[in-house]
């Protein structure tokens, strides 16, 4: 058992592994993404705007050079059966861990949408037929070549949680999350889905949170994974010569992390300036956590998250939440949830205006909404999650 540990350090810390201090700035995107658990990606700007905050230098089409070109990443479901950006050695443990959640989701969706067993059987034969060799197909073009009135969409999306298909480049760039699709053995042929067991794989996606994410608690461990929580509990148990405890005095929690990681949390100090980040919604950081006492008041609570955990974008300080950044060209909002100096301030409305040149390719503005006012947030880039939410007056 660790000495007890103040809260701040716990939060500069998994700040560290999340790659969001400028100590040593970050320029490989694949060991990024590595590092950070995978990029959620059900949003179709979050990865970029992720990346954004965390590579120097990060382009756009640097992200969809790893993915389409060199393709040492790809898009799978994964945890929670949501779409994640993860390096190409990482997917068959990925996908052996997760399989069993995302497939009859995907099925119970397609038969929602009305298409039978049958349907589906003949269907996707007839959609692997066609993109055979071939380059992607965007499930318009598919649909107009198997001459077919049948929603294909569904069909697409459980071919993929079946590791038939890989979702490829959208049709209409960043912003979309309209993909094309390849057969998933062309797009990366060296790639094997069955090299691993699901229980081999869920004990490595749980040692892989840990390193990106510890010291967290068993109910993060089970809401970030979308495991069944006395699985985890298992898995727990059979990492225990791996995995140290610490108390941290703030929470009043004990929480637990990969031994090797506790000499380096030991380390952690408050010195320098003030870690600024402006995340997107669905950031690795503020998703990592179910118990989110450790980087936002609770007073806030219902302005950064909605009813599912998701988060909306928002403005941080040392791994604390001080707002939120919303963006409607060509002006970046910003609203505080507390009064800051001046030269903090200031430090984050330059960053915001950098943010908001990324998006757009062009300059920015920045506006600060003061209390009196509330304002809207995460409406008008995260195409993910379709609600609004006013600040408070």
């Amino acid at each position: 058992m660790s000495s007890d540990l103040a809260l701040f350090r716990v939060n500069r810390f998994v700040l560290k592994k999340q790659r969001l201090t400028d100590e040593k700035p970050n320029r490989s995107i694949v060991e990024t993404v590595r590092a950070v658990g995978g990029l959620h990606a059900t949003g179709a700007t979050t990865p970029y705007l992720s990346l954004f905050a965390r590579v120097k230098g990060f382009r756009k089409e640097d992200l969809d050079q790893e993915l389409y070109v060199k393709r040492n990443l790809g898009k799978i479901r994964y945890v929670r059966t949501t779409v994640y950006v993860l390096p190409k050695d990482m997917i068959p443990t990925a996908f052996a861990a997760t399989r069993m959640m995302a497939e009859p989701a995907s099925e119970a969706y397609s038969k929602f949408l009305g298409i039978t067993e049958k349907q589906y059987r003949e269907t996707s034969k007839r959609i692997a037929k066609i993109l055979k060799g071939k380059n992607g197909m965007s499930t318009r073009e598919i649909k107009e070549t198997l001459r077919t009135s049948l929603n294909v969409s569904p069909i697409v999306n459980l071919m993929c949680d079946q590791g038939l298909l890989i979702r490829g480049a959208p049709e209409k760039g960043w912003k979309s999350n309209l993909h094309t699709y390849q057969l998933f053995n062309e797009y990366f042929p060296d790639v094997k889905l069955d090299e691993i067991s699901e229980g081999d794989a869920r004990k490595a996606v749980v040692r892989w949170y840990l390193a990106s994410f510890g010291p967290v608690t068993e109910n993060d461990m089970a809401w970030w994974t979308g495991f069944h929580k006395s699985q985890v509990r298992h898995i727990v148990e059979d990492l225990e010569n791996d995995i140290t405890y610490v108390e941290v005095s703030d929470l009043g929690k004990t929480l637990l992390m990969l031994s090797k990681d506790e000499a380096r949390l030991e380390l952690m100090r408050r010195e320098g300036k003030p870690v600024i980040n402006l995340l997107p919604s669905l950031d690795s950081y503020l998703m990592g956590c179910k118990d989110r006492e450790r980087y936002i008041d609770a007073e806030h609570y219902d302005f950064i998250f909605d009813r599912s955990g998701n988060a909306t974008s928002t403005i941080l300080v040392d791994g604390e939440v001080i707002g939120v950044w919303d963006f409607e060209e060509p002006v970046i909002k910003i609203f505080f949830f507390q009064d800051n100096k001046a030269d903090l301030a200031k430090e984050i409305h330059l960053r915001a205006t950098g943010l908001g040149a990324f998006i757009s390719g062009r300059q920015t503005e920045t506006e600060q909404n003061d209390q009196s006012k509330g304002m809207y947030v995460n409406e008008t880039i995260n195409t993910a999650n379709r609600w609004r939410r006013n600040v408070p007056p």
